[in-house]
């Protein structure tokens, strides 16, 4: 079987091909293995050396097993936090928030702390999701690319509002106008933060339709999920322009029905992900 060789560049001669063990000056010429066999150290892995096969399924299965620890961080974080149960209005006077974070500073601080931090789990849940439709039929990978882009951006819109709220806490014996400009800060950035959600779910709905196997990635009712909860986030984009009624931060559509449809959307995604990933372990299995 004749030996590797380099390939001519520009201008060259080709090279004719060497014998096995024929001897070149003072170098013998012998047979690199393309296949992995037993007993092979990998430091003396020549060039053409195949690793054997690594099981995607296992990184996907410890995040996804991390999942229900992060929930219940984030739902102890929810019920720490006294501006949530009831939601703060935003028709109180700026005396009024300010006595609201000097009466409950530390609460506040603690459950932004843990917030700040456990948001970021949002991220290897959303990769989750697009590493999933690696396996869907699509003519291109746009639709992923672009799941992959807002959920990237989707934490940080979150991520800002527990900064914010921590600014109000961090101070709050300082002028109640700068204090109640925090708070305004983190509400509306808060609420009126859905479009990378919205863009999500359509997105991820879009390719479920596409999806052209036989055995797709997600039932199509995932799709039609997606789409209502798409549909449930859009009011909460307009919290910015009324202080009362159901489109104000702490009114029924921007709050209620736009929190709900996220914990929602996370419980129903964390189910049909985890249906995924057994199946495909159990389609790996039998080809072991």
């Amino acid at each position: 079987m004749p030996g590797f060789e380099r390939l001519p560049g520009p201008g060259e001669q080709p090279v004719r091909p060497r014998e096995p063990n024929e001897r070149v000056g003072h170098v013998s010429v012998r047979p690199v293995p393309t296949t992995w066999l037993p007993g092979m150290k990998q430091a003396a892995q020549p060039i053409g050396y195949h690793l054997p096969p690594m099981k995607r399924l296992t990184g996907e299965r410890i995040i996804f097993w991390a999942l229900p620890a992060v929930a219940i961080i984030w739902i102890a974080a929810f019920f720490l936090f006294p501006g949530f149960l009831p939601p703060m209005s935003p028709e109180w006077s700026a005396q009024r928030v300010a006595t609201f974070y000097a009466d409950h500073t530390s609460r506040v601080r603690y459950s932004m702390i843990l917030f700040n931090w456990f948001c970021v789990a949002l991220i290897p849940i959303l990769m989750l999701i697009v590493e999933r439709m690696r396996g869907m039929a699509h003519r291109t990978p746009i639709l992923r690319y672009c799941v992959i882009g807002v959920a990237g951006a989707a934490p940080i819109a979150f991520l800002t509002a527990t900064i914010f709220w921590l600014l109000a806490a961090f101070r709050p014996h300082r002028a109640p106008s700068l204090t109640q400009l925090y708070n305004d800060l983190a509400w509306i950035t808060f609420t009126c933060g859905v479009p990378f959600l919205v863009a999500l779910c359509l997105f991820l709905a879009v390719a479920i339709y596409l999806d052209e196997r036989a055995r797709p990635v997600f039932a199509r009712w995932v799709g039609h999920f997606n789409l209502l909860i798409a549909v449930a986030l859009v009011p909460a984009g307009f919290a910015g322009l009324t202080l009362t009624g159901p489109f104000a931060w702490n009114g029924f559509l921007s709050f209620w029905v736009k929190n709900v449809a996220i914990a929602l959307w996370l419980v129903v995604m964390a189910v049909v992900l985890g249906q995924s990933i057994r199946r495909d372990q159990s389609v790996e299995q039998v080809l072991v």
